[in-house]
């Protein structure tokens, strides 16, 4: 093993002596963690046991990380491996690195050129996103919301009902939702939240990504049906499949 891959395994070991230390879970030796950096679609890190043996997966897009962060980053992950809570200041370090403007737009870039993205077509069975979006442009965003791909999901997913994908300029609504049994303002108000994420991109706020802001959640409001949705949300969809299903 390289001499960078012997210091990963290093540090990894020192996050298992401190958060282990009395090894009830796990009785390691230093050649039993194995770490490497992986081309993940994104920022995305794993660690996993099997067979006595610890095996860690780190985005690619950390490999130039400072030691510090790196170290941040083990605790977080043996703690989460230990279903402990993580130390406070290992959190704000490995934040304030992830969520830094470089290290997004790196991670944007890996999900480009990585990440699958599956389009089918924003013409549905019943509904059609590109009409019910181009007619929303116009009467609440001025038309200013450069059109993105519109399309349907591939499967009848019941938990997120739509998404809004910045990496891939992508809306994609929930299959489940194109039926005659969902009222149309429904629909409509689903596109309408995934539109705003365009207008309201995610921000940093004490330290934490936040997609809803005040300003996000303030203009949703504007929905001429917004508390007819919710109620739909809560007392139909939530309540008939057992699922906390929500716009993304």
């Amino acid at each position: 093993m390289a001499q960078s891959g012997l210091h990963l395994q290093k540090v990894f070991g020192d996050a298992f002596r401190q958060l282990d230390s009395a090894n009830r879970r796990f009785r390691l030796k230093p050649a039993d963690i194995e770490v490497r950096f992986y081309p993940y679609a994104g920022l995305h890190h794993t660690i996993r046991v099997r067979a006595g043996r610890v095996y860690v997966r780190l985005s690619d897009v950390f490999q130039g990380a400072p030691p510090e962060v790196i170290r941040a980053l083990a605790f977080l992950l043996v703690a989460r491996l230990l279903s402990r809570k993580a130390p406070a200041n290992h959190e704000r370090v490995y934040r304030a690195y992830a969520f830094s403007p470089q290290v997004l737009r790196a991670s944007d870039i890996a999900r480009q050129k990585r990440g699958r993205k599956i389009i089918s077509s924003a013409q549905g069975k019943v509904y059609d996103l590109e009409r019910i979006f181009a007619r929303f442009n116009r009467r609440y965003f001025e038309s200013e919301i450069a059109k993105p791909v519109l399309t349907w999901s591939q499967r009848r997913a019941r938990s997120i009902l739509g998404h809004h994908d910045a990496a891939h300029d992508t809306i994609t609504i929930s299959k489940a939702l194109d039926s005659r049994d969902v009222p149309e303002w429904f629909v409509e108000y689903i596109l309408f939240h995934e539109m705003l994420h365009i207008k309201h991109p995610a921000r940093m706020i004490n330290g934490r990504r936040r997609y809803h802001t005040p300003a996000f959640r303030s203009e949703e409001q504007r929905f001429p049906r917004y508390e007819a949705s919710q109620e739909w949300l809560d007392r139909v969809v939530r309540k008939e499949h057992e699922v906390r299903a929500r716009a993304a």
